[in-house]
């Protein structure tokens, strides 16, 4: 093997990061390198009502994937909360995480009462005790 040569396995998983990244959200390369992604962020963070439950988590996460059909949203990633080092800093007692972005205000806000919104939180709004949303704005 050369040292220009990648190992198929990685070359792989590197190519299915890429494309996954590339169709979760348009992202333009400016000068130097930046990254810049659509504006709005909306992040909600769902606590379960049976903690622990695995068919709830699944339902949940099903139901938020059919956001992503949504015009206006321009990016989804949905998580659950990870392993990472333990610091008083770090919230991770919620079991769902979404995280969707967006042009403008505006699309956030068409969002909100989209058909497709609406019928995720009358199908899935029983799954939950606790939602907390932060929506920001890059700068």
């Amino acid at each position: 093997m050369t040292k220009s040569h990648i190992p198929r396995r990685q070359f792989l998983l590197s190519a299915g990061a890429a494309a996954s990244a590339a169709a979760l959200a348009p992202v333009t390369i400016a000068s130097a390198g930046e990254v810049t992604l659509p504006a709005i962020r909306h992040s909600v963070f769902f606590w379960l009502k049976k903690p622990g439950n695995e068919a709830d988590r699944d339902a949940l996460i099903a139901g938020l994937k059919t956001l992503g059909a949504i015009e206006s949203v321009k990016g989804i990633q949905i998580g659950v909360p990870a392993s990472t080092e333990k610091r008083d800093v770090v919230d991770n007692s919620f079991d769902v995480s979404e995280m969707l972005m967006f042009d403008d205000v505006e699309g956030q806000n068409s969002y909100q009462s989209h058909p497709i919104h609406l019928k995720f939180v009358e199908d899935c709004e029983h799954l939950w005790r606790q939602v907390v949303v932060y929506d920001s704005i890059a700068v």
